[in-house]
């Protein structure tokens, strides 16, 4: 499969603290790959890397057939890249459309089908269109934030720590909502603590332990290793 994502012997610092170390990791299009870790292990520097918030002191970021390193924040979007970030970050006040269309600043708003097509992945935000987000439960809220990163029409959704907030059950279900974008043809990078849910509908993963992958390989053969069971798993 062709390689939409790629960082290449990636070495981050802030100041002078080494903070992801020799990182290589890939997205093809169509996957459906995790990245996992515990705190402090270089996730969310991660992320700030592939969207350029922070700019690694060596390596190489390349997207879709482009290197992006020195690449702005939002040249990166609009080239394909979304995110669904930590703990939803909606705009509370706004009602669930107004919530959607500043997903799609890009394209003046959306067009019809884009409304079209998240409200048939999310049939509920149809129903609570007109209803303020900040008055959503947290599984109705994690909806919109993933509603609102589609509209910007991604080649890769980028997903921190979805299970964040969330009671059991909802995690469940947030994460049958990621498995059916990413079935509907958008490539997706899940970046969790949760092992056993991000590993049980990933094509790969990735494990990162201070700043390195220590770990990495297809999805199923991660679950049965027998380290990652013992620090992720709890078995």
């Amino acid at each position: 499969m062709t390689r939409l994502l790629e960082l290449d012997d990636i070495h981050t610092y802030y100041g002078e603290i080494h903070i992801l170390d020799n990182v290589n990791l890939h997205v093809s299009a169509g996957e459906l790959v995790c990245l996992l870790g515990g705190n402090a292990s270089g996730k969310s520097t991660t992320l700030k890397t592939i969207l350029g918030i922070v700019q690694p002191r060596s390596g190489a970021v390349r997207f879709d057939g482009e290197e992006v390193t020195s690449r702005t924040t939002s040249h990166r979007i609009r080239r394909g890249i979304a995110i669904v970030p930590e703990n939803r970050r909606l705009f509370a006040p706004m009602s669930v459309r107004e919530n959607l269309e500043m997903g799609a600043y890009l394209y003046n708003g959306g067009r019809k089908d884009d409304y079209e097509r998240v409200y048939s992945l999310f049939p509920l935000l149809y129903e609570r269109r007109s209803q303020v987000a900040g008055t959503l439960s947290g599984g109705e809220q994690q909806m919109v934030a993933m509603g609102r990163a589609l509209m910007a029409r991604p080649k890769l959704l980028l997903m921190d720590e979805p299970s964040m907030g969330l009671a059991p059950i909802l995690v469940e279900r947030s994460f049958e909502i990621i498995k059916s974008v990413h079935e509907a043809g958008v490539a997706v990078l899940v970046v969790e603590q949760n092992a056993n849910v991000s590993l049980s509908i990933a094509d790969r993963g990735y494990v990162l332990s201070t700043g390195r992958v220590v770990l990495e390989g297809k999805a199923q053969d991660l679950l049965q290793n027998e380290e990652l069971r013992k620090a992720y798993l709890g078995r």
